[in-house]
């Protein structure tokens, strides 16, 4: 697997820690949207997308949609986005 393109769109919300979203293409044939790169108490770090989901009790919760099976796949993806961010204005 082969991450092949990263689109960052820098965004701020007052309250927020959200800081963007990412956009990444897997061997020029799978795009994943809707990545949040949020800002965390040491470092930013990312999000899969996710959908809001409620439980059976009436509990809130959320689920991912797409998202690494491992640790390496996580930390590849993670590398690529934070890189794109910090170079975009």
């Amino acid at each position: 697997m082969k991450i092949t393109q990263v689109d960052v769109t820098k965004k701020t919300k007052e309250g927020s820690r959200i800081r963007g979203f990412a956009r990444v293409t897997i061997d020029d044939c799978f795009l994943i949207n809707d990545i949040r790169i949020i800002e965390g108490d040491e470092k930013l770090f990312i999000a899969m997308p996710s959908r809001k989901v409620e439980s059976e009790d009436g509990e809130i919760k959320y689920k991912d949609i797409c998202h690494p099976l491992n640790s390496e796949t996580r930390a590849l993806f993670e590398e690529a986005i934070i890189a794109k961010y910090n170079e975009a204005e």
